[in-house]
């Protein structure tokens, strides 16, 4: 497999390439497409939800919302088995709902109570849940890339033929130890899928001007390591990559990139005002090239979902969020006694 490369490179304002302009992709079943537009709903309402309570106070710390990147992680999901991990940085609500984590721990989470996923303590940037193969928001960037890089040698170590996806954004595809990383990845032939989540901006800085090479895919070149750009706003682009580079990987030839051509709705995280933007982008992509939307037309168009059908998802999706919301008010804070649980582990003598 050749490492992909695309002509066109991307400038500040360029936005991902619409699926007419990259040619077909294969489409989803009946059952995959209402899938995925029901988990890219779930995933839509809850951060709006999570966006409302940090406005009132009952979410606080850092807060980063996934809205507008949804295909990307419900897509590469599609592609996984039981035993494969996950692991990302820390705009990651959306990625634990795709691994199918409940709402309500993860929303309990976010208001520090004590059935959140790291019993209050963790707050939005640091949760996990090993039954799910979640390995974690990360605060640090690109500190994620090395352990997911571990969670492949693991695989490896063990004989088994599961993946690590390592999620990580294009700010941090400039960190030094992601280069360290795909080189012992490479090296030992670990089964490690990157996902490079580029949506433009990093933190406000535009890739044109914080990247020499704004081809992402490639980034891996010198190491060996395969890459491909993906239209990471069509949900059926990303499953057809992901299963490209899962059985890759499976079949012990090492790690390979999957740059993701996506983009956020929202600033960096809730204090950004994302001045640097002009509105009309935003709604342009929200118009041409929403994730969901282009689901929806697509089930309305070949009649697998009438307008009420889709109603009736919407209903239970929002149900299920107003639910987890409620949950995450009424559930008790932390006891004391918990402040120092978790922090260190116990050796045997």
């Amino acid at each position: 497999m050749a490492v992909a490369k695309d002509k066109a490179q991307p400038s500040a304002a360029r936005r991902p390439d619409k699926p007419s302009e990259q040619g077909s992709v294969p489409e989803l079943s009946k059952e995959q497409s209402v899938s995925a537009y029901r988990d890219m709903l779930l995933i839509r309402r809850f951060e709006e939800k999570a966006g409302q309570m940090y406005g009132m106070g009952l979410i606080g710390g850092f807060c980063h919302l996934y809205i507008g990147q949804e295909a990307v992680v419900v897509g590469m999901q599609m592609a996984l088995k039981p035993g494969d991990g996950v692991i990302t940085g820390y705009r990651d609500h959306g990625h634990m709902l795709a691994c199918g984590m409940d709402p309500k721990g993860v929303m309990a989470e976010l208001t520090g109570r004590q059935h959140g996923y790291s019993r209050g303590k963790g707050g939005s940037m640091h949760m996990f849940s090993a039954e799910k193969g979640f390995y974690g928001g990360h605060g640090i960037v690109g500190a994620q890339v090395p352990l997911g890089t571990g969670l492949a040698f693991a695989s490896k170590y063990r004989g088994n033929d599961n993946v690590s996806l390592t999620y990580f954004g294009d700010g941090a595809a400039n960190q030094g130890q992601v280069y360290e990383s795909f080189n012992m990845a490479k090296l030992w032939k670990l089964p490690a899928v990157y996902i490079i989540e580029n949506n433009q901006y990093a933190m406000g800085t535009s890739l044109a001007r914080a990247s020499a090479n704004t081809d992402l895919s490639t980034r891996g070149a010198s190491f060996g390591i395969p890459g491909e750009r993906v239209d990471g706003m069509d949900v059926r682009a990303v499953k057809d990559a992901a299963e490209r580079a899962v059985t890759w990987c499976r079949e012990g030839n090492g790690p390979m990139i999957l740059e993701m051509l996506t983009y956020r709705y929202r600033g960096h995280s809730m204090s950004d005002p994302a001045k640097y933007r002009t509105r009309d982008e935003v709604e342009k992509v929200r118009n041409e090239q929403d994730p969901i939307e282009q689901v929806r037309r697509r089930l309305l168009e070949w009649k697998w979902a009438s307008e009420d059908d889709l109603k009736k998802i919407d209903a239970k999706v929002r149900d299920a969020v107003n639910e987890s919301a409620e949950f995450a008010t009424v559930d008790p804070e932390p006891d004391a006694s918990e402040l120092y649980t978790d922090i260190y582990a116990q050796a045997a003598r």
